[in-house]
């Protein structure tokens, strides 16, 4: 693979001169598919079967059936025997995660009063919009909120009054949402003093701002500002803070303004939450938040997350930013190139939610600890299990096969088609036919896009369960090109889909030509563990990642994973057919891996080639993993060196990395024999003067024994045997 050398790195070459004349610890896989729940298109790490199904969810229900997507299946074989899966979930069109807005208490009372003298500061001659600063704080008096503009973040005033300019209904509004009537008022012709009686003045601090239009000579409007000695605090019924899912779709929607006994959620479920607050401190600033089951009750109550003593002060040790967290990935582009794009402050500590549009009390407590405004209190969330009993709401799935639920549509009959042994180009509800289809082509090509980035996401292996390469052959072979130009990622390509024939596996696989896949045949029926042992039909790639991560447990990525040592599907209860030797033959001469069936032995992975259509090293699957983990290792340990002196000196240090390593791989039966070269004969003057330096590995792979010979030679009693 040729790279180009333009940014610094360390870059790798392969030379494959292992032509046949004519007659380090795993890494992890990839999975790319269809879940119950969890982010849509942000590859996500999970280290263990719970974990997927904590993020990701297991058991779909639609109608009267029970069932898993192939990407939850093939999770569980893999996680069986590594502890790191990057899951990629598709979901296209429209889709967003559902959010809870918390609402804040609605009062809090401080002293009253019965009048207050508001001193004129200025007289403005027109009606227009005119800036104002009183106190280092913008305002603009209008006399409609039409003609004000946000752009600065002004506060602004406006009045109604009665015909005669002035009257008792006077009404102010700040931000237009704190309000004041005035019971009467006066003032001086000469625009002097503004003397104002009433029941309440709204206040922003300790600011209060009037205004009022003046008849007469002195036509215009007023704006006065007051120091507080008394009053009454008041604070709209807004919102404290809003909560949102890290998972996406309508599943996790569960609002309920009328909820059953127990306060139990109709659409609550044990794939979404709920929140409650409690232990509202208003004298600290302080509350407790608990994200709860969405199918608990208050009688039951089943905590996923507790947040305690949680602050609304972003000065606070646990300002709620930085205790839940309110980052959240995006995907971006430049036109070319996909990239996760990174939005907000604090990293996330919920597994389940962040935070956004909260309703800061900066600084709540002065030095002596003690609340510095009455007023910040009013910010603080209200006590209780929330607005419409602690649900979410507003998620959103974006296709339109699925149901309320986010579940696939079941006919009338309770039965789900596209599914299982009936996945056509129609597969778990999507059809990706392109790279461009909105019904899951786009969301495949971007999941491909993001993963195609070597540097962010550290993968060894590909899998995309439920497609299969006669039907979805655009994204398919889309997956081979990106594990070819990363040069360290292998894919497992399911070439048919059920109830086809090894002429139709062979067909699939003699249209591609790669060292970095391999297809297998036929599918396998397995029990499905998390609903009751039914049994399902699966194509090859469900099982064989499991296989993978056995054989890389067991061995190292070097050995084949394959045959009755490494290659025994144990999950298998039967394949789709029992391969005679002939179609084994047929299949393995065309580059597919046949999945037989003996005798006492179960159904075995019998094969372990590549999609390489020329003979070489390169064709089988050992030795391209082999390439894989060395490039891997060596890259990452050289990385070291990268600006570092290009003299001797470094270059002994790369020796002192690559060599133990590759003597290693060679006691572990990896390789026969191998030589590093860098030194003087490959780092010339010139080389270095382009501030390269140059290594050479030559590499000598061991060879599987695939094809076992045995000559019986039968002899007359007597005869002496050859030595």
């Amino acid at each position: 693979m040729a790279e180009k050398i333009i940014s610094p790195g360390v870059f790798t070459n392969e030379i494959d001169q292992s032509f046949l004349p004519s007659a380090v610890a795993d890494i992890g896989a990839a999975i790319i598919g269809p879940t119950l729940k969890g982010p849509a298109g942000i590859p996500t790490v999970v280290t263990s079967y719970s974990d997927f199904q904590a993020k990701f969810g297991d058991v779909v229900k639609s109608g009267s059936n029970s069932f898993q997507y192939l990407t939850s299946h093939a999770a569980e074989e893999y996680l069986k025997n590594s502890d790191t899966l990057t899951v990629v979930r598709i979901l296209d069109g429209t889709f967003a995660p559902a959010t809870a807005s918390i609402s804040s208490n609605t009062s809090t009372t401080g002293a009253t009063f019965a009048s207050a003298s508001i001193t004129l500061l200025d007289q403005i001659p027109s009606a227009s919009a005119h800036e104002l600063t009183i106190n280092g704080i913008d305002f603009v008096p209008v006399l409609s909120a039409s003609l004000f503009d946000d752009s600065d973040n002004e506060k602004y005033v406006t009045t109604t009054t009665t015909a005669d300019g002035l009257g008792a209904n006077l009404v102010q509004s700040i931000n237009n949402a704190v309000a004041s009537t005035l019971v009467s008022a006066s003032y001086n012709d000469t625009g002097n003093i503004l003397t104002l009686s009433g029941s309440s003045v709204g206040t922003t601090g300790n600011v209060t701002v009037a205004s009022a239009s003046i008849s007469g000579n002195n036509q215009g409007i007023f704006v006065g500002i007051e120091n507080v000695q008394g009053g009454t605090d008041t604070s709209s019924d807004g919102t404290s803070f809003v909560l949102k899912t890290l998972a996406d779709g309508t599943i996790m929607n569960n609002i309920d303004s009328t909820a059953t006994t127990n306060s139990v959620l109709t659409s609550g479920s044990k794939h979404n939450i709920r929140y409650e607050v409690s232990n509202v401190n208003n004298n600290k600033g302080t509350f407790t938040l608990l994200i709860r089951a969405g199918n608990d009750n208050v009688k039951r109550k089943q905590s996923l997350e507790s947040f305690n003593n949680v602050s609304l002060d972003p000065n606070a040790p646990t300002y709620i930013a930085k205790v839940l967290g309110d980052q959240r990935f995006t995907v971006g582009t430049d036109g070319t190139t996909k990239y996760l794009q990174l939005a907000g402050d604090y990293a996330p500590k919920s597994r389940l939610v962040t935070v956004e549009s909260i309703n800061t009390t900066i600084d709540y407590l002065d030095e002596n600890g003690t609340i510095r405004l009455d007023s910040l209190s009013g910010s603080l969330p209200a006590a209780g299990s929330g607005s419409l009993n602690g649900g979410f709401g507003g998620g959103l799935d974006g296709f339109t096969g699925f149901d309320v639920l986010g579940n696939p549509q079941a006919n009338a009959t309770g039965s789900v088609t596209n599914f299982y042994e009936n996945i056509g180009a129609n597969t778990q509800g999507f059809t990706p036919s392109d790279l461009t289809s909105a019904d899951g082509g786009a969301a495949y090509s971007q999941a491909l896009d993001l993963l195609a980035n070597q540097d962010e996401f550290d993968i060894n292996l590909l899998l995309l369960p439920g497609l299969v390469h006669s039907t979805h052959t655009a994204v398919l072979n889309k997956a081979i090109d990106v594990c070819e130009d990363r040069g360290d990622c292998f894919a497992i390509i399911d070439p048919v889909i059920y109830g086809q024939n090894p002429s139709n596996a062979v067909t699939q696989a003699e249209a591609v030509d790669s060292n970095f896949s391999a297809m297998y045949y036929p599918w396998i029926k397995v029990s499905d563990s998390q609903v009751g042992g039914t049994q399902r039909w699966v194509p090859p790639s469900v099982v064989l990642g499991g296989i993978y991560a056995f054989n890389d447990r067991v061995a190292h990525p070097w050995f084949a994973p394959a045959g009755l040592n490494r290659g025994g599907i144990t999950s298998a209860i039967q394949a789709e057919r029992k391969l005679t030797q002939g179609e084994r033959d047929t299949l393995y001469d065309s580059s597919v891996n046949p999945i037989a069936t003996f005798p006492g032995q179960g159904v075995t992975v019998f094969g372990q080639k590549t999609n390489q259509k020329k003979s070489s090293a390169l064709d089988r699957i050992n030795v391209r993993r082999l390439l894989i983990r060395v490039k891997k290792f060596i890259a990452s340990s050289s990385r070291f060196l990268v600006f570092e002196q290009n003299t001797a000196s470094t270059r002994r240090r790369f020796l002192g990395i690559v060599n133990p390593f590759l003597e290693n791989v060679q006691s572990q039966s990896g390789l026969s024999a191998f030589r590093v070269v860098m030194d003087e004969t490959n780092n010339t003057p010139d080389t270095i003067d382009r501030n390269q330096l140059v290594g050479q590995l030559f590499l000598q792979p061991t060879r599987t024994a695939e094809f076992i010979v045995l000559d019986f030679t039968i002899q007359p009693t007597g005869a002496s045997f050859p030595e």
